[in-house]
C-alpha cells in the first residue's frame, strides 16, 4: 500500500563506552530514538463534506484517537478545503453550510477538549511515575550502603527492579538522568555488594538466554515481508532489551553486536521501502499528469450535442475511476496534482451544465413548435381534399423533423399524437383510393424496380448513366404508395441505387467538391472517391433526420438503433475514403 509519510531513519543502538561491564552493555540512552508507528494516511483528497463528517465520526470511535491527532488535524484540514469550495462555487445556501461547519467544529472542539484531558493525565501520570522511580532509586542506594546478608539483600534487590519495570513511563525532561541514576545504582549494587557469585552467574546466564531470543526475533523480522511493521516490532525488542539486566562480561559484546546487526538489516530495508516509495510517487505523478492533459483536453472541447456531451461524460468518468486506482504523488505535488484534475473536471461539467440548461430552455420552445404542427394536423385530417392535404401532411412531416429534441417526457406524448392525426388522415385517403391510384399497386411496383436494379450488371460508365435515368424516370412514374410504406420503400430505393451506382452525384455540399468540368470528363480514381464520399454523407444525413423523426417509445428503438449503426458504419467508411482521397492527391502532385 502507498503511504505518504516522511522516510525516517531509525538510529542504531550502540553501547555506552565505561570502565565498568554493566554500563558497557547497556545502548547508550543518547543514541535511542524512540519510534512511534505513523498512521497509514487517509485518501481524503475528492471526499465530500458528508464522507468527510462521517470519517471524523468513525475516527472519534476509534480506541487510538486520543494518540493520533495527526489524522484529527488531517480531517479538519480536507474538510475546510471542501467547505471552502463549495462556498467559492456558491452551490449550497450559506445558512447551511454555516450549518455544517459549526457542527464539525462542534465535534473537534470536544475532540480537542477531549485530547487535552488525555494529556493531562498522562503528564500527571508521568509525575507519579517520575516519584515512584525516584523512591526506588533512593531504596536502591539504601540497599548499597547496608551490605547486609547477600540473600536478604539480592531477594529486596529482584523486588525492586520488577516494581521498576512495572512503574510507566516519566516526563521526557526526567527520563535520561533518572534511567542513568538507576543504572548506576544497579551497577553500584552488583560491583559493592557481596553477592554470592553462583547467584550473580545465574542472573547472568538467565539475561543471557532472554537476550539470545530478543537476538532471535529480531533476524527473523529481517525477512519479513513488510518492512513498516517489520521497524516497528524492532522498536518493541529494543525496549524489552533495556529492561533486561547485564549478562557475564565475556558475552557482552558479541550478544550486543548481534542484536545491532540485525538491528542494521531491519533499519536498512525500512529505509529502502521508503526510498522505493519515491519512484512509485514519482511514477504515480506522471500517471496523474497524463489524466489530467486528457481531462484538460475534453473540458476544452466544443461539443453541439447531447450524443456528444454523453460520450465525453463517459470519457470524463473513465479518467475519474482511472485516477482512483493510482496511488499518492510525493507529499510536496500530491495535491497540487489533485487541484488541477479537480479544476479540469469542474470545468467539463461546468460547461456541460450550462449547455443543457441551454439546452432545456430550446427544448420549451420545441415544444411550442411541435404543438403548433400537431393543432394544424388535427385541423387538417378530417379534409377530403386528398392531393392538397397530403401535400401539406408531407409539409408538416417534414417541419416536425426539422424541430429540435424536446423533453423526454413529452416526446412520445407529442409524437403519438402527432402521428395518430397523420395516421387518420391517410388511412381515410387509402380508404377513397381510386383504382387508377392503387397505392399497393405502386408498391409492388416500385419494390419490383428495386429488385431490377439490384440485380442489374454494371458496364460502362456511359452505359451505367444511361441505365441509372431509366430506372429514376421509371421510379417517378410510379404514383404514391400506402403513407405508412413510403419512408420505407424510399430508403430501400436509394440504397439500392447507392450501392449499384456509387459514383452518382446526390446534389449536395460535400468537404470535397468536384467542378463542372470533372463531370462531363472521363472520371479519375478521385472523382469516384468524391461521388462515394457525397454519396454517404447524404446517406448519414438522411438517418440523422430519421432519427429525429422517431423517439425512444418501445416500438422505434429497435428502428432507431438500426440507424445508429448505419451512421457509425458510414462514419467509419468516410474516413477512409478521405485517407483514399489524400493519398490521391499526394500521388498528384
Amino acid at each position: 500500500m502507498s503511504t505518504e509519510n516522511p522516510l525516517e531513519v531509525p538510529v542504531t543502538e550502540v553501547p555506552i563506552q565505561s570502565e565498568t561491564p554493566i554500563q558497557a552493555e547497556s545502548p547508550a540512552l543518547e543514541d535511542t530514538v524512540e519510534q512511534t508507528a505513523e498512521p497509514e494516511p487517509l485518501n481524503l483528497a475528492d471526499k465530500t463534506l458528508s464522507q468527510l463528517s462521517d470519517i471524523f465520526s468513525d475516527f472519534m470511535s476509534s480506541e487510538d484517537r486520543l494518540t493520533n491527532p495527526k489524522t484529527a488535524e488531517a480531517i479538519k484540514a480536507a474538510f475546510y478545503r471542501a467547505l471552502n469550495k463549495i462556498k467559492e462555487a456558491s452551490s449550497e445556501s450559506e445558512d447551511f453550510l454555516t450549518m455544517i461547519e459549526e457542527s464539525f467544529k462542534s465535534r473537534f472542539n470536544d475532540y480537542k477538549r477531549e485530547r487535552a484531558e488525555y494529556n493531562a493525565r498522562q503528564a500527571k501520570e508521568r509525575e507519579a511515575n517520575l516519584e515512584k522511580k525516584l523512591a526506588i532509586i533512593e531504596e536502591l542506594k539504601s540497599l548499597v550502603e547496608k551490605q547486609e546478608d547477600v540473600s536478604s539483600s539480592f531477594t529486596a534487590f529482584r523486588e525492586l527492579q520488577n516494581r521498576w519495570r512495572e512503574t510507566g513511563p516519566v516526563p521526557v525532561e526526567r527520563f535520561r538522568d533518572v534511567n542513568e541514576t538507576y543504572q548506576h545504582s544497579v551497577e553500584m549494587f552488583y560491583d559493592m555488594v557481596k553477592i554470592n557469585r553462583d547467584l550473580r552467574d545465574l542472573d547472568f546466564k538467565k539475561n543471557l538466554v532472554a537476550k539470545q531470543e530478543l537476538c532471535e526475533q529480531a533476524e527473523a523480522l529481517a525477512g519479513n515481508e513488510n518492512p513498516v511493521d517489520a521497524f516497528h516490532e524492532l522498536q518493541k525488542l529494543h525496549d524489552q532489551w533495556k529492561e533486561l539486566g547485564p549478562v557475564a562480561k565475556e558475552f557482552r559484546d558479541e550478544i550486543w553486536n548481534r542484536f545491532k546487526a540485525a538491528t542494521a538489516i531491519v533499519n536498512k530495508n525500512y529505509q529502502a521501502h521508503f526510498e522505493g516509495l519515491k519512484g512509485q510517487y514519482a511514477a504515480n505523478l506522471e500517471q496523474k499528469t497524463a489524466l489530467c492533459e486528457k481531462a484538460e483536453e475534453i473540458a476544452s472541447r466544443e461539443l453541439t450535442s447531447t450524443s456528444e456531451w454523453n460520450a465525453a461524460t463517459e470519457e470524463i468518468t473513465a479518467i475519474q475511476t482511472q485516477w482512483r486506482t493510482v496511488g499518492f504523488a510525493s507529499k510536496k505535488n500530491n495535491q497540487k496534482i489533485y487541484d488541477r484534475f479537480r479544476a479540469a473536471c469542474d470545468a467539463f461539467f461546468l460547461k456541460k451544465r450550462d449547455f443543457f440548461h441551454k439546452a432545456k430552455e430550446t427544448e420549451s420552445e420545441n415544444v411550442s413548435k411541435k404543438m403548433a404542427i400537431i393543432e394544424k394536423a388535427e385541423a387538417l385530417k378530417n379534409s377530403t381534399e386528398w392531393k392538397k392535404a397530403t401535400d401539406q401532411f408531407i409539409s408538416l412531416q417534414k417541419q416536425w423533423k426539422e424541430i429540435g429534441s424536446v423533453p423526454r417526457k413529452k416526446s412520445e406524448q407529442l409524437w403519438t399524437r402527432f402521428r395518430a392525426a397523420c395516421d387518420e388522415f391517410f388511412a381515410e385517403r387509402d380508404k377513397q383510393t381510386k383504382p387508377q391510384d392503387d397505392y399497393y399497386s405502386n408498391l409492388k411496383a416500385k419494390q419490383a424496380l428495386i429488385d431490377e436494379i439490384k440485380a442489374y450488371e454494371t458496364k460502362g460508365a456511359e452505359e451505367d448513366a444511361a441505365a441509372l435515368a431509366d430506372f429514376s424516370a421509371r421510379w417517378n412514374a410510379i404514383g404514391f404508395v400506402p403513407f405508412k410504406e413510403k419512408d420505407r420503400i424510399a430508403s430501400e430505393y436509394k440504397e439500392a441505387v447507392n450501392a449499384k451506382f456509387p459514383d452518382v452525384s446526390r446534389g449536395r455540399s460535400s468537404k470535397f467538391q468536384r467542378t463542372p468540368a470533372a463531370s462531363r470528363a472521363p472520371r479519375s480514381e478521385k472523382d469516384i472517391l468524391i461521388a462515394r464520399y457525397n454519396s454517404l454523407q447524404q446517406d448519414i444525413d438522411t438517418y440523422e433526420n430519421n432519427i429525429g423523426f422517431f423517439t425512444a417509445s418501445k416500438n422505434a428503438e429497435p428502428l432507431i438503433a438500426q440507424m445508429r449503426a448505419r451512421i457509425e458504419s458510414a462514419k467509419e467508411e468516410l474516413r477512409k475514403i478521405e485517407e483514399q482521397i489524400r493519398k490521391v492527391e499526394d500521388s498528384q502532385q
